[in-house]
């Protein structure tokens, strides 16, 4: 079995409802994500995957979709606040949750065909979500 893995650092803000706690409240987070691909042949190259063909395909979603936005489940009453100030939202179905902006980052490799078998979402030095297949 073959490994490869890349990283992306993106900064973002988001709150959780349903939740007590300090994260219930708007704050941010420079994260560091790491993708992890896995597979049992090489190309002709001797390559799982090209590290820029990673880069190419997720560097882009991270950056436009999540870098520097407020990540913000779809009934958060700040939604249309931000919007109406024209502020950078990122709107997801579920709580913007480590574990969940990991799932989303996963979904979005597998749908680009990405032989993904683990997301690892560090919110912060010491704290990490992982979604693996």
């Amino acid at each position: 079995m073959f490994q490869v893995t890349r990283q992306f650092e993106f900064c973002y803000g988001h709150r959780l409802l349903d939740y007590q706690g300090k994260c219930a409240h708007p704050h941010g987070h420079n994260g560091l994500v790491e993708v992890e691909f896995s597979g049992q042949d090489l190309d002709h190259r001797g390559m799982l995957i090209d590290f820029t063909d990673i880069k190419k395909e997720l560097k882009d979603f991270i950056e436009e979709e999540l870098d520097h936005k407020m990540l913000l489940r779809k009934d958060d009453p700040l939604v249309d606040f931000l919007k109406e100030q024209k502020e950078p939202v990122f709107i997801m179905q579920e709580n913007p949750t480590a574990e969940n902006i990991a799932e989303l980052i996963f979904n979005f490799a597998l749908s680009k065909g990405l032989p993904v078998s683990r997301v690892r979402l560090w919110e912060t030095r010491k704290c990490y979500a992982e979604v693996t297949n």
